[in-house]
């Protein structure tokens, strides 16, 4: 049924794997040249406002543009963060450091990330985020408030995200700190489910996301839950193709089967990784954990057998949780998450199914009859069938 599959931790190439980047892709899906990242790519001469004008008439060459960033100077990036000070600094990724910071000029809080200047790659993941967040606006993707292209400085400015992510309330959780009830771990899945739904079905053009994990999943102060960090992210599949053909990247654990074999990438591989992020928030287990027994450190692996039998699935369910959620809420869940783990691609759901399932798994209900962490009534050992649900007709605003 389920399939693990070796992905990698940090971006890397597979040995007779396709090249990969951005600017690439941009050209194969609509024939344009690679003037635009050739924009990103040499050093800054022109001024901002006209660099600016220019990039987003570029940008329009490939869809339509829902917001052009602002174009910041560098100065104003190292007053907001206290000249890119460690004490300001909240993340760290595969392509540079996120600082928390303050712009007098909007009045207002931010998340700077400054990418690292050594090699393309760094240039490329920044090109994929500006083209990726000018495409695409939707109230389950972080805001692009701006950017920064001065010198060999590539530096990109974010709403800033009080509650972190969904990784920081999830896993390794401090003493004494109160864990997320189930309803809110719904709602935030629920509210990823819709970005990608938007990135799949509704954005022009389509884009696979291709990094679906917890640390990428952002939260607002009511646990509102956007997708960030679009540097992975590819344009298409166009013209009657199923599937974009690009290098593995990604982050172990979460790549889908058959794009960690074949490089082939496809919509349906967001929906694997997806799975994966979903079966962490019901156990509270990470998809790989070197610090559990040996049969415990591959989440797919060991939650594989307890999938099968309705009677273990309290076993699976995260002990934080202390037996407060509705185990027909958890069946449902199970079943979604075993749906969109399934080997074969084309067997997965549809995002927009997963949508339409989790919505009701989000929201709160008053009286609940069966919120004990057994289940001994029940004797169907079979996996539950799946969830019956509609694709829904347009996105939430």
């Amino acid at each position: 049924m389920m399939k693990f599959c070796p992905c990698f931790s940090n971006p890397q190439q597979l040995p007779n794997s396709p090249r990969d980047s951005f600017d690439e892709g941009l050209t194969g899906y609509r024939g344009h040249s690679n003037k635009l990242f050739a924009l990103f790519t040499f050093r800054s001469r022109g001024k901002g406002s006209s660099r600016q004008k220019y990039i987003t008439e570029e940008i329009k060459k490939y869809g339509n543009v829902k917001s052009s960033g602002k174009i910041f100077k560098l100065k104003e990036l190292i007053a907001a963060t206290d000249n890119f000070s460690m004490a300001c600094m909240i993340g760290e990724g595969g392509f540079g450091r996120v600082y928390k910071g303050f712009l007098t000029s909007l009045n207002q809080v931010v998340a700077v990330k400054r990418l690292d200047r050594n090699g393309l790659q760094g240039t490329r993941e920044f090109f994929a985020e500006v083209m990726v967040l000018s495409l695409a606006q939707h109230q389950n993707l972080v805001n692009l408030i701006g950017y920064c292209v001065e010198d060999d400085q590539r530096v990109l400015v974010y709403e800033f995200m009080p509650n972190g992510s969904l990784e920081d309330h999830l896993f390794d959780l401090p003493e004494g700190a109160p864990s997320l009830d189930w309803f809110t771990r719904m709602k935030i899945v629920h509210g990823a489910a819709k970005g990608l739904e938007y990135l799949h079905d509704y954005a022009d053009p389509p884009v696979i996301y291709r990094d679906v994990k917890a640390s990428n999943i952002l939260l607002q102060s009511d646990f509102n839950s956007k997708l960030s960090d679009f540097g992975l992210a590819r344009l298409g599949p166009t013209e009657g193709k199923d599937h974009v053909s690009t290098r593995v990247m990604g982050t172990y654990g979460y790549c889908a089967p058959e794009y960690a074999m074949t490089g082939q990438l496809t919509a349906k591989s967001d929906v694997y990784s997806f799975g994966v992020v979903l079966l962490e928030v019901i156990s509270g287990r990470r998809t790989i954990d070197g610090d559990k027994p040996t049969e415990e450190q591959n989440l797919i692996s060991w939650a594989e057998p307890l999938l099968k039998d309705r009677r273990m699935f309290t076993r699976i369910v995260d002990p934080n949780l202390k037996g407060n959620y509705p185990l027909k809420g958890l069946h449902q869940a199970l079943a979604i998450a075993t749906m969109c783990l399934q080997e074969e691609a084309e067997t997965r759901p549809f995002m927009g199914d997963v949508v339409t399932a989790l919505e009701f798994l989000a929201r709160p209900i008053e009286v609940v009859d069966d919120t004990t962490n057994t289940d001994t009534t029940n004797t169907d050992t079979t996996t539950p069938a799946p969830v019956s649900v509609t694709q829904t007709s347009s996105p939430d605003p």
